[in-house]
């Protein structure tokens, strides 16, 4: 291993992570071939191959598995070096690793730009993923802070023991296109989405846990006509009226504002939700990173009130319950 670079450990590393080599360059900012060549540098080194690549994913032969073990534990340490000399350097430097999941892009961005003015020398490392990957980031200490809206005390056991400060109310609720059947009808039980058409997020997905709950409660079983990842393609099918979506108000802020969505008034809906601030509560964190995290706390609630004041309208205060989100 003494002929191995940090950089293919790292993109050892992410592709075990992501199982892919297109989502791994994304979080590296490389390209794939990129990836592809330092993987194959690797295995050059050890002398075996690390992944069996079966379709577009690429799953750890089983030196890979065991090689998987030495390199966490060393990019970990090197993690903790940094963050010890961050700490020595004081809460003006340092680099601060951030998670959030997708509905947060809509105001994260702006927290993050009023942070880093006010702490130029802090290096910010965002990345984008659903609440189990965050949740397991936090956990192998990948990321120093996530912005979820699942409680960390309702994570599944497998993960450790998260510490999480509320930021503000998050609205969730159905939306359509215009033009849909439902979009001019008021007090609309739930039951009468049972033979409507969905656009849904994937599993792990908070948002689509948070939807999964509303239908069990209301015993109904809507067709699921498409499954995606993304937010923005979610509205853009739902625009073109081929099916409702569950989704955050904050995520569709926007288009509710213009009226190219219109926010369905189902009896129950919204569902009003926590924002959260999370972080690894056995392990401390850096001044910086600690820095950041209380400027969220402080101010996360205003801006988040900010962003979404056009769509205001579309919700009323309910009392906030704690459910995913994200």
């Amino acid at each position: 291993m003494r002929g191995a670079s940090l950089r293919q450990l790292r993109a050892f590393a992410a592709v075990a992570r992501h199982h892919s080599f297109v989502r791994a360059a994304a979080e590296l900012h490389l390209t794939p071939s990129a990836i592809s060549l330092q993987i194959k540098e690797l295995e050059q080194v050890v002398g075996l191959s690390l992944f069996g690549r079966s379709g577009r994913a690429s799953a750890l032969t089983r030196a890979g598995e065991l090689l998987l073990v030495d390199v966490s534990r060393a990019l970990l340490a090197l993690k903790d070096a940094d963050d010890t000399l961050s700490r020595l350097r004081g809460a003006e430097t340092g680099v601060i690793s951030i998670g959030i999941v997708s509905n947060a892009n809509y105001f994260v961005p702006r927290l993050l730009a009023q942070f880093h003015a006010a702490h130029p020398a802090v290096e910010l490392r965002v990345s984008v993923s659903n609440r189990e990957q965050l949740a397991r980031q936090l956990c192998n200490s990948e990321v120093d802070l996530a912005i979820m809206g699942q409680p960390p005390g309702d994570l599944d056991a497998r993960f450790e023991p998260l510490a999480s400060h509320p930021l503000a109310s998050h609205p969730l609720g159905i939306v359509a296109a215009p033009g849909h059947g439902l979009a001019a009808e008021r007090s609309i039980p739930a039951a009468a989405l049972a033979g409507r058409n969905f656009i849904v997020r994937e599993s792990g997905s908070g948002t689509r846990a948070a939807m999964d709950q509303f239908f069990r409660e209301a015993k109904i079983a809507p067709p699921r006509v498409m499954e995606l990842t993304s937010n923005e393609t979610i509205k853009q099918v739902v625009i073109a009226n081929m099916g409702l979506a569950f989704m955050s108000y904050h995520t569709a802020a926007a288009e509710l504002q213009i009226g190219s969505l219109v926010a369905l008034d189902v009896v129950g809906l919204p569902l009003m939700r926590r924002w959260n601030v999370v972080s690894l509560a056995s392990e401390p964190l850096s001044e910086s990173a600690d820095s950041l995290r209380r400027f969220i706390i402080e101010m996360g609630a205003g801006v988040i009130a900010q962003q979404v004041e056009a769509a205001s309208s579309y919700f009323t205060a309910c009392p906030v319950a704690d459910a995913p989100a994200g």
